[in-house]
Protein backbone atom coordinates (compact mmCIF):
# COMPACT_ATOMS: atom_id res chain seq x y z
CA UNK A 1 0.00 0.00 0.00
CA UNK A 2 1.67 3.69 -0.46
CA UNK A 3 0.09 7.24 -0.48
CA UNK A 4 2.52 9.18 -1.98
CA UNK A 5 2.15 12.56 -2.87
CA UNK A 6 3.89 16.02 -3.83
CA UNK A 7 2.93 18.61 -1.24
CA UNK A 8 2.94 21.29 -3.67
CA UNK A 9 1.37 19.44 -6.40
CA UNK A 10 -2.58 21.24 -7.45
CA UNK A 11 -5.50 19.54 -8.54
CA UNK A 12 -5.13 21.89 -11.25
CA UNK A 13 -2.16 22.83 -12.68
CA UNK A 14 -1.72 26.74 -12.16
CA UNK A 15 -2.67 29.62 -14.41
CA UNK A 16 0.98 30.19 -15.98
CA UNK A 17 0.17 34.27 -15.55
CA UNK A 18 0.11 33.87 -11.87
CA UNK A 19 3.32 33.84 -9.61
CA UNK A 20 3.13 30.18 -7.26
CA UNK A 21 2.51 31.54 -3.60
CA UNK A 22 5.57 32.02 -1.15
CA UNK A 23 4.54 28.74 0.82
CA UNK A 24 5.88 29.46 4.66
CA UNK A 25 9.08 27.24 6.10
CA UNK A 26 8.72 26.96 9.51
CA UNK A 27 11.77 28.82 11.18
CA UNK A 28 12.45 26.18 14.16
CA UNK A 29 12.70 22.30 12.58
CA UNK A 30 12.01 20.72 16.27
CA UNK A 31 9.25 23.11 17.25
CA UNK A 32 7.35 22.20 14.12
CA UNK A 33 8.22 18.27 14.18
CA UNK A 34 6.28 18.63 17.75
CA UNK A 35 3.29 20.44 16.25
CA UNK A 36 3.35 17.52 13.32
CA UNK A 37 3.23 14.66 16.19
CA UNK A 38 0.48 16.65 18.20
CA UNK A 39 -1.32 16.38 14.57
CA UNK A 40 -0.71 13.09 14.12
CA UNK A 41 -1.85 12.03 17.18
CA UNK A 42 -5.25 13.84 16.53
CA UNK A 43 -5.97 12.71 13.20
CA UNK A 44 -4.62 9.13 14.43
CA UNK A 45 -8.25 7.79 14.75
CA UNK A 46 -9.47 8.36 11.40
CA UNK A 47 -6.42 7.04 9.64
CA UNK A 48 -6.69 3.80 11.85
CA UNK A 49 -10.49 3.81 10.58
CA UNK A 50 -9.33 4.82 6.79
CA UNK A 51 -6.51 1.68 6.55
CA UNK A 52 -8.78 -0.77 8.20
CA UNK A 53 -11.53 0.07 5.75
CA UNK A 54 -9.14 0.30 3.34
CA UNK A 55 -9.71 3.44 1.53
CA UNK A 56 -6.68 5.61 2.36
CA UNK A 57 -7.74 8.07 0.25
CA UNK A 58 -10.38 9.14 2.88
CA UNK A 59 -7.02 11.00 4.96
CA UNK A 60 -4.88 12.07 2.22
CA UNK A 61 -5.99 16.18 2.83
CA UNK A 62 -5.34 16.17 6.09
CA UNK A 63 -1.86 13.76 6.04
CA UNK A 64 -0.86 16.29 3.31
CA UNK A 65 -1.82 19.62 5.36
CA UNK A 66 0.33 18.11 8.23
CA UNK A 67 3.64 17.11 6.38
CA UNK A 68 3.15 20.74 4.44
CA UNK A 69 3.62 22.46 7.59
CA UNK A 70 6.52 20.32 8.60
CA UNK A 71 7.85 21.82 5.41
CA UNK A 72 6.75 22.18 1.83
CA UNK A 73 9.31 20.24 0.14
CA UNK A 74 9.02 17.04 1.80
CA UNK A 75 6.77 13.94 0.90
CA UNK A 76 5.56 10.81 2.50
CA UNK A 77 3.93 7.79 2.22
CA UNK A 78 1.91 5.17 4.27
CA UNK A 79 3.39 1.68 3.84
CA UNK A 80 2.80 -1.81 5.11
CA UNK A 81 5.24 -2.09 7.66
CA UNK A 82 8.35 -4.43 7.70
CA UNK A 83 7.83 -5.39 11.96
CA UNK A 84 4.67 -3.05 12.69
CA UNK A 85 1.51 -3.39 10.42
CA UNK A 86 1.79 0.21 8.99
CA UNK A 87 4.73 2.63 8.24
CA UNK A 88 4.53 6.34 8.35
CA UNK A 89 7.36 7.66 5.63
CA UNK A 90 8.32 11.16 5.80
CA UNK A 91 11.25 11.97 3.39
CA UNK A 92 13.09 14.61 2.06
CA UNK A 93 14.41 12.38 -1.20
CA UNK A 94 17.69 12.85 0.11
CA UNK A 95 17.74 16.48 -0.13
CA UNK A 96 20.07 18.40 2.39
CA UNK A 97 18.38 21.29 2.81
CA UNK A 98 15.51 19.15 4.56
CA UNK A 99 17.84 16.77 6.62
CA UNK A 100 16.94 18.74 9.37
CA UNK A 101 13.05 18.59 9.26
CA UNK A 102 13.51 15.10 8.71
CA UNK A 103 15.86 14.48 11.75
CA UNK A 104 14.06 16.90 13.82
CA UNK A 105 10.80 14.66 13.01
CA UNK A 106 12.39 11.37 13.71
CA UNK A 107 13.75 12.41 16.90
CA UNK A 108 10.81 13.57 18.02
CA UNK A 109 8.89 10.64 17.02
CA UNK A 110 7.68 8.15 19.18
CA UNK A 111 8.79 4.33 19.80
CA UNK A 112 8.21 1.80 16.97
CA UNK A 113 5.30 -0.65 18.26
CA UNK A 114 3.08 -3.26 17.14
CA UNK A 115 0.86 -1.41 15.19
CA UNK A 116 2.78 1.43 13.55
CA UNK A 117 6.80 1.93 12.68
CA UNK A 118 8.01 5.69 10.92
CA UNK A 119 10.98 6.24 8.64
CA UNK A 120 12.49 9.27 7.59
CA UNK A 121 13.37 7.86 3.99
CA UNK A 122 11.98 5.41 1.96
CA UNK A 123 13.24 1.56 3.07
CA UNK A 124 13.47 -1.15 0.49
CA UNK A 125 10.99 -3.60 0.29
CA UNK A 126 11.49 -7.18 1.65
CA UNK A 127 12.20 -8.86 -1.99
CA UNK A 128 11.23 -6.08 -5.03
CA UNK A 129 10.97 -9.04 -7.20
CA UNK A 130 7.44 -9.96 -5.67
CA UNK A 131 6.29 -6.04 -6.98
CA UNK A 132 4.05 -5.44 -9.70
CA UNK A 133 3.44 -1.51 -10.66
CA UNK A 134 0.63 -0.26 -12.52
CA UNK A 135 1.34 2.53 -14.52
CA UNK A 136 -1.69 2.84 -16.60
CA UNK A 137 -2.62 0.11 -18.49
CA UNK A 138 1.00 -1.57 -18.30
CA UNK A 139 1.86 -4.05 -15.31
CA UNK A 140 5.67 -3.44 -14.92
CA UNK A 141 7.04 -6.50 -12.65
CA UNK A 142 10.20 -6.02 -11.04
CA UNK A 143 11.27 -9.58 -11.44
CA UNK A 144 11.63 -8.78 -15.15
CA UNK A 145 14.24 -5.84 -14.31
CA UNK A 146 17.93 -6.46 -14.90
CA UNK A 147 20.93 -3.78 -14.45
CA UNK A 148 24.13 -3.65 -15.50
CA UNK A 149 26.46 -1.61 -12.69
CA UNK A 150 29.85 -1.01 -12.91
CA UNK A 151 31.31 0.00 -9.77
CA UNK A 152 34.23 2.48 -8.63
CA UNK A 153 36.25 0.87 -6.13
CA UNK A 154 37.81 3.91 -5.72
CA UNK A 155 34.43 6.06 -4.56
CA UNK A 156 32.50 3.29 -3.36
CA UNK A 157 29.31 3.86 -6.14
CA UNK A 158 28.21 2.36 -8.68
CA UNK A 159 27.01 3.42 -12.33
CA UNK A 160 24.00 1.61 -13.51
CA UNK A 161 22.14 1.17 -16.44
CA UNK A 162 18.06 0.10 -16.07
CA UNK A 163 16.14 -2.58 -18.37
CA UNK A 164 12.82 -3.76 -18.60
CA UNK A 165 11.37 -5.22 -21.53
CA UNK A 166 8.49 -3.21 -20.86
CA UNK A 167 10.32 0.28 -21.26
CA UNK A 168 9.41 0.15 -25.03
CA UNK A 169 6.01 0.64 -24.74
CA UNK A 170 6.17 3.74 -22.03
CA UNK A 171 6.52 7.03 -23.11
CA UNK A 172 9.63 9.05 -21.57
CA UNK A 173 7.96 9.97 -17.65
CA UNK A 174 6.79 6.64 -17.19
CA UNK A 175 9.76 4.95 -18.51
CA UNK A 176 12.33 7.46 -16.38
CA UNK A 177 9.98 6.71 -12.91
CA UNK A 178 10.41 3.38 -13.67
CA UNK A 179 14.03 3.57 -14.16
CA UNK A 180 14.48 4.56 -10.44
CA UNK A 181 11.41 3.28 -9.05
CA UNK A 182 12.57 -0.63 -9.13
CA UNK A 183 16.87 0.95 -7.43
CA UNK A 184 14.50 2.74 -4.51
CA UNK A 185 12.97 -0.81 -3.80
CA UNK A 186 15.61 -2.80 -3.47
CA UNK A 187 18.06 -0.74 -1.94
CA UNK A 188 16.02 2.02 0.15
CA UNK A 189 15.83 6.03 -0.49
CA UNK A 190 19.34 6.75 1.34
CA UNK A 191 20.90 3.74 -0.04
CA UNK A 192 20.86 4.71 -3.52
CA UNK A 193 21.27 7.87 -2.53
CA UNK A 194 24.33 7.25 -1.26
CA UNK A 195 25.95 4.76 -3.55
CA UNK A 196 24.37 4.70 -6.88
CA UNK A 197 26.38 7.72 -9.11
CA UNK A 198 25.22 7.92 -12.64
CA UNK A 199 21.71 6.31 -13.45
CA UNK A 200 20.71 5.02 -16.86
CA UNK A 201 17.55 3.60 -18.72
CA UNK A 202 18.85 1.01 -21.21
CA UNK A 203 17.04 0.81 -24.06
CA UNK A 204 18.02 -2.73 -24.83
CA UNK A 205 19.42 -5.34 -22.30
CA UNK A 206 22.76 -4.82 -21.82
CA UNK A 207 25.08 -7.80 -22.25
CA UNK A 208 25.94 -9.02 -18.37
CA UNK A 209 22.82 -7.70 -16.84
CA UNK A 210 22.26 -8.75 -13.47
CA UNK A 211 18.93 -8.95 -11.48
CA UNK A 212 18.10 -6.74 -9.02
CA UNK A 213 18.58 -8.79 -5.91
CA UNK A 214 21.94 -9.42 -7.30
CA UNK A 215 22.35 -5.54 -7.39
CA UNK A 216 21.26 -5.34 -3.84
CA UNK A 217 23.82 -7.76 -2.96
CA UNK A 218 26.39 -5.74 -4.92
CA UNK A 219 25.60 -2.16 -3.08
CA UNK A 220 25.36 -3.77 0.06
CA UNK A 221 28.64 -5.15 -0.19
CA UNK A 222 30.36 -2.40 -1.35
CA UNK A 223 32.34 -1.90 1.97
CA UNK A 224 33.60 -5.40 1.95
CA UNK A 225 35.94 -4.66 -1.30
CA UNK A 226 37.00 -7.20 -3.92
CA UNK A 227 34.12 -6.60 -6.02
CA UNK A 228 34.66 -6.10 -10.03
CA UNK A 229 32.44 -4.77 -12.99
CA UNK A 230 29.38 -6.24 -13.89
CA UNK A 231 28.59 -4.95 -17.59
CA UNK A 232 29.08 -1.79 -18.52
CA UNK A 233 26.32 0.89 -18.89
CA UNK A 234 25.63 1.46 -22.60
Amino acid sequence: MRLFRRKNAAADPPDPRTAWPEQHVPDDPAAAAEVFWRGWYDLLPMVSAALGEGEPHRVEHELCQLVEALHPRLHFSLERGRRSIYALVVTGQEDPELRPFTDAWRVAAPSDDAIWEYHDSVPPVPDPTEVTVNLGEHRIALADVRVVAQVDEDEHVVDVAVFHPGFADLDDAARQTMTFLPLDATLGERLAAERLRRVETAAAEPAGAITLLELRELVRGLDAGGHENVGTPD
